[in-house]
């Protein structure tokens, strides 16, 4: 039977309840069990241990959720106390950050963006001590992105964030503050103003629920999910020691790209940006010179088709009928509509989406694009 996107949301906020099921495991699940967290959460306990990660306790943490929680009722509750965010199975979700191994299972958010074009998001990071020089370069950069398109993502955080989002709002770009508290909560309380800006004309984003405070162990975390929304990350000023330091370690685990400005060995406050320019980073070396590399960035746009509609074999024909043309539809659904195998379903999914004729989404859903 086929489950709605919105049954299938319960699921993810149901799994990202127990105990010891954290972001990569989840993932782990949403894989071995063919895209579908609810099959995950029916299945029996030899095929849920035979996902690495699942040993005794946390099956038994998880037998115990299964006994004392109903997802559906589950998110009546938390969509009441919360009212927006998205989970992998929303069409909404962003697709970077789907694609690192450990994405956040809810994101919350507050605001809205009218275009969010993931083919050109940039992180910007840096210390909360930024010198003049630092200030400087990062709103000469941002207000160069953000005239031309780009969508600057940061933490809001003093010094380097809090500059990069207001260098972005004043040339009337978007940005995404992606912070260590509940998106309801303002830290710092200095950037009240900035957080009302953002939230009228950008996004605040968060994997912790309404009312979380502020708590340094989320900081790190925080940090993975700017590298993942963003293609780029560019870190303006950082110490040796530096959680900018941690986004742009991850953004390369990512295959993202990095650049570092470059600074005198004097400065304290950019050890770290001359440690990154000595282990690969791209160093930032004017706003040209940066658009024309940023320029050249992969398109993630989906392409044309490749081949006429009426050309396609009959298989490939009858399942882009039962897609059709509305919101993204799910696997199984396919599979109910067409009558045909679902391993045979998946064959010609995979070929739908290399001529261009589909776009696929998290959840192993799918929309036709012709």
């Amino acid at each position: 039977m086929s489950l709605s996107p919105n049954t299938e949301r319960a699921y993810w906020l149901a799994w990202s309840q127990i105990r010891g099921i954290g972001p990569v495991l989840m993932k782990r699940l949403y894989q071995a069990f063919g895209g579908s967290m609810s099959e995950a959460w029916n299945a029996i306990s030899s095929d849920l241990q035979a996902v690495e990660g699942i040993g005794g306790q946390t099956l038994e943490a998880i037998r115990q959720a299964q006994r004392e929680v109903e997802p559906v009722a589950l998110l009546a509750v938390h969509e009441h106390n919360n009212l927006n965010f998205w989970t992998p199975s929303d069409r909404e979700y962003p697709q970077l950050l789907w694609e690192i191994p450990d994405p956040p299972p809810i994101l919350y958010y507050r605001g809205h963006l009218t275009n969010w074009n993931e083919r050109n998001t940039v992180a910007i990071v840096g210390t909360r001590n930024a010198t003049p020089y630092g200030r400087r370069w990062t709103k000469k950069l941002v207000s160069a992105l953000a005239s031309r398109g780009f969508t600057i993502i940061s933490g809001m955080a003093e010094g380097i964030d809090g500059e990069a989002h207001k260098a972005c709002l004043e040339v009337g770009g978007q940005t995404v503050a992606v912070v260590g508290t509940g998106v309801d909560r303002i830290y710092p309380y200095k950037h009240k103003s900035l957080y009302e800006q953002i939230v009228s004309s950008g996004l605040v984003v968060s994997e912790y629920p309404q009312g979380t405070p502020p708590d340094k162990t989320h900081f790190p975390a925080r940090n993975r999910i700017i590298a993942g929304l963003s293609r780029v990350t560019l870190v303006m000023e950082a110490p040796e020691r530096s959680g900018a330091l941690i986004t742009a370690y991850q953004a390369n685990e990512y295959g993202r790209d990095v650049y570092a400005l470059p600074n005198s060995l004097e400065v304290s406050e950019a050890k770290g940006c001359l440690n990154l320019l000595g282990k690969g980073a791209q160093a930032i070396l004017g706003v040209d010179e940066l658009l024309e590399s940023l320029g050249m960035l992969p398109n993630l746009d989906k392409p044309a088709p490749a081949i006429a509609i009426s050309e396609l074999p009959v298989l490939q024909q009858n399942i882009l009928q039962a897609i059709g043309f509305g919101d993204p539809v799910g696997l199984d659904w396919i599979v109910e509509q067409t009558k045909i195998p679902s391993g045979e379903v998946l064959g010609a999914l995979t070929y739908l989406e290399l001529v261009g004729a589909i776009a696929p989404y998290p959840g192993m859903r799918y929309q036709r694009l012709v």
